[in-house]
């Protein structure tokens, strides 16, 4: 059954870049300037096996004359009557604006499924404005990048909710078939055995090795697949101390380590356990909790070491010391060259991708704020209790939560790490990052019926 899904919001928030990315053509016209696209534009949509109509609109004017902005108005509503799901997109970089409201309250009205699609997602300067989305009253904001094809999964699934039940459960199997590989990289310091590991993974010696430092340049990418699960593997570039790098080859490969580190899902810091954990290590693993991706550490060259129990203690307690925001890593001690252990290393990375893409229900969520609070109140402020109100999960990939409370400048750091090592032990949420943006205001779904 084909069905139809309009894509309407504001002049400027990436409709028409959306279009495309559906439609896997540049069909509609893309530019900076407000007011690009005039008339609606129709295509055929594909999203992982699953075609559909979809319809790109005019970005939404308050016009209700007979002017060019009150006529491309009506095309607006009249692909709307002819929608099966309405998606608004919103731009969270720019922020909720009072013509966002308007039309969030339209379409409440108008009795169609509605989805709210928060696009320009990609970095952390856009979380402000995603659990700001939440005031809209239209549920939980998908966030997708549509410029860079990110979130695409999930905008799937909100719009397979608007098949019938009858096609549902062939949809959910295509999807499980269709569905992209899992982004796995390998980064660590140089010659550590990470085109090693590899290698023993592919079982093949697809990569050049060697005692020589530097050898890999370049982030190579592999599509590989273990226990029947899709992954494409990504061995990089050796990251040395930013000081130590000069040359020009050096500093493309760092920069290319670098990028893919931001668009993996799962990446394993590799150590040498002779070396232990040391300061670039620690650097390299803040990049990985900064940019959101799940962690593994891989402690390679295990076969090799004398005194195991002291050099596991050493990683182990300096990852505590210094890596509070991830506590429960993983950590998996292995050999690449001998292929110890590469079972155990893989069975970490698939737990990790299941904790990073872990959503927690609204309703659990308040009842342990409602807990965690009353057994530890916020501090008070200038002789104000500080009021947690209302919390929920923004999103997952890592899991990221929106607390609306009375004065969130007075919330300290320290109560959110409570709050944070309070989520891990309920939620079983190990070693992911989690983020939590304190937001003032009511809950955003008191006042909605």
């Amino acid at each position: 059954m084909t069905i139809t899904v309009a894509i309407l919001g504001r002049p400027n928030v990436g409709k028409s870049t959306l279009f495309n990315r559906l439609v896997g053509q540049k069909l509609a016209l893309v530019d900076d300037t407000p007011g690009v696209t005039r008339d609606r534009r129709e295509g055929e949509g594909n999203l992982f096996g699953f075609t559909f109509r979809v319809i790109d609109t005019a970005g939404l004017e308050e016009r209700f004359d007979a002017s060019l902005e009150g006529r491309m108005r009506v095309q607006t509503e009249r692909a709307l009557e002819e929608a099966d799901i309405t998606l608004l997109v919103i731009d969270v970089r720019a922020g909720l604006t009072p013509l966002d409201e308007h039309f969030a309250n339209w379409l409440r009205r108008s009795n169609k499924p509605v989805a709210l699609v928060a696009n320009k997602c990609e970095g952390r300067a856009a979380e402000a404005g995603l659990a700001e989305a939440y005031a809209l009253g239209l549920g939980e904001p998908i966030p997708i990048s549509a410029e860079h094809g990110l979130g695409m999964s999930d905008l799937f699934h909100t719009i397979q909710a608007a098949i019938p039940e009858a096609d549902e459960e062939g949809l959910e199997d295509e999807a499980a078939e269709a569905a992209g590989p899992l982004q796995l990289a390998i980064v660590g310091r140089p010659n550590v055995g990470k085109s090693t590991l590899v290698n023993k993974l592919l079982g093949e010696e697809r990569l050049l090795t060697g005692p020589e430092a530097g050898i890999t340049r370049d982030s190579i990418a592999i599509d590989w697949a273990f226990e029947g699960r899709p992954i494409r593997l990504v061995d990089t570039a050796g990251l040395r101390r930013k000081a130590r790098v000069t040359g020009k080859i050096e500093k493309l490969s760092t920069a290319d380590t670098l990028r893919t580190i931001r668009f993996a899902q799962v990446v394993v810091l590799l150590l040498d356990v002779e070396e232990g954990l040391e300061k670039q290590d620690l650097t390299i693993a803040r990049m990985v909790v900064d940019e959101g991706r799940a962690l593994i550490i891989g402690v390679n060259k295990w076969d090799s070491c004398r005194d195991r129990d002291a050099a596991l203690l050493a990683i182990r307690e300096r990852i505590e010391r210094s890596l509070p925001q991830v506590r429960g890593v993983p950590l998996v001690t292995l050999s690449a060259l001998q292929g110890h252990n590469i079972d155990r290393l893989m069975q970490a990375v698939f737990g990790a991708h299941e904790v990073w893409n872990r959503r927690i229900g609204t309703a659990d969520l308040n009842r342990w704020l409602e807990a965690v609070t009353a057994a530890h109140p916020p501090p008070a402020s200038a002789g104000r209790r500080v009021r947690l109100k209302y919390m929920t999960q923004a999103k997952s990939r890592p899991p990221t939560f929106a607390i609306f409370c009375t004065k969130p400048q007075d919330l300290p750091t320290s109560y959110l790490r409570y709050l944070e090592n309070g989520l891990r032990e309920t939620f079983d949420l190990p070693g992911t990052p989690i983020r939590i943006n304190i937001r003032k205001g009511e809950n955003p779904y008191a006042k909605k019926k």
